[in-house]
């Protein structure tokens, strides 16, 4: 089974900048997203399993990049120009798909990690 394991989640203010991690055995597609309180999951972005293609919420496109290194073995989440709407619990992600748009689907990702508390202030 896969195992996720996050770090980088903290506190900071807003226009500031804040980088995710996350280590999984997965070669398969990948995903972050985010819940706050009182909010159901939703979507952040999500990456192929080779990394080349990339998929983003609107809400966070243009300020986010999710990324993947080359063993494979680590997802990343670069936030930049965070805003308090941004604020949650982060969880990484990882599908039994490698690629395409059903991605965005929360329904599609078996495994989870524990999440990582972002907390941006005004």
């Amino acid at each position: 089974q896969v195992q996720l394991v996050e770090s980088g989640g903290g506190l900071v203010q807003a226009g500031g900048s804040l980088r995710l991690s996350c280590a999984a055995s997965s070669s398969n597609g990948m995903a972050w997203f985010r819940q706050a309180p009182g909010k159901e999951r939703e979507f952040v972005a999500a990456i192929s399993w080779g990394g080349g293609v990339t998929y983003y919420a609107d809400s966070v496109k243009g300020r986010f990049t999710i990324s993947r290194d080359n063993a494979k073995n680590t997802l990343y989440l670069q936030m930049n120009s965070l805003k308090p709407e941004d604020t949650a619990v982060y969880y990484c992600a990882a599908s039994l798909i490698r690629s395409g748009p059903q991605l965005r689907e929360t329904q599609r990702y078996p495994y989870w990690g524990q999440g990582t508390q972002v907390t941006v202030s005004s």
